[in-house]
């Protein structure tokens, strides 16, 4: 079990999950749609940067989890990069996942942070390779999905 600094226990793959999971969301996201490498690590860097923006977070939740992020070294992502489809529905089944164990051992107010905190870290990595075509949508039909579901595993 791993309780956390606020009065919240989680067993080990809970908060493994927790901790491993904006990783998975920014690769995920920076996978969405095909990209040129130059937009991707844009997507990258946006992804970075809207991961440690959770250490000014008001939950203390997710800046413990922003905290444990920073401690860990050479933590696997776990994304399946071989099939994009694949990587994608399982990051959404990690969301469910951490959805129920926040909502078990957490607080509404951490439920909702981290999910927050969680789709800001994919719209900003998604908006970071700017509109496809001048006129179309910033994001693309895949990217869209991708945020929809994300959102969705919360609901």
């Amino acid at each position: 079990m791993r309780s956390t600094g606020i009065d919240t226990t989680f067993s080990h793959s809970e908060w493994d999950l927790l901790v491993r999971l904006p990783g998975r969301v920014v690769i995920a996201a920076t996978s969405a749609d095909a990209d040129g490498s130059r937009r991707s690590v844009a997507e990258a860097l946006a992804g970075l940067d809207a991961i440690a923006a959770g250490r000014d977070s008001p939950n203390a939740l997710v800046r413990e989890v922003v905290g444990a992020i920073y401690a860990e070294h050479g933590a696997d992502a776990d994304f399946d990069a071989t099939d994009r489809e694949t990587g994608l529905a399982q990051v959404v089944v990690a969301c469910r996942e951490a959805a129920a164990a926040l909502t078990e051992h957490g607080t509404p107010a951490d439920r909702a942070a981290y999910e927050q905190w969680l789709e800001s870290i994919a719209f900003r990595v998604c908006d970071a390779s700017g509109p496809a075509a001048e006129g179309a949508s910033a994001l693309g039909a895949t990217e869209k999905r991708f945020l929809d579901e994300l959102s969705e595993a919360f609901g």
